[in-house]
């Protein structure tokens, strides 16, 4: 499985920085999730709850900081 670029926590908050190559050059996306418990196991959730979104919107502002950081072009990827 291909490992994410960079991993940004907070607590169980995570948000995934994928590099992708395409014929205009690297790209970036990002996943950002939710990890929960249930019972033993550990999944993830898309779908977040009020207090989650201070965290999903650090995690974002500090994806797109090191992406652009990373891409040194500062093209608005």
């Amino acid at each position: 499985m291909t490992q994410p670029a960079h991993v940004i926590r907070f607590g169980y908050i995570k948000a995934s920085i994928w590099r992708n190559q395409t014929k205009s050059g690297e790209r970036h996306s990002v996943s950002i999730v939710r990890l929960y418990r249930n019972g033993d196991v550990w999944k993830e959730s898309t779908r977040f709850g009020r207090d989650d979104l201070p965290l999903v919107a650090k995690a974002a502002d500090l994806a797109h900081s090191w992406i652009y950081h990373e891409s040194g072009s500062h093209d608005g990827e």
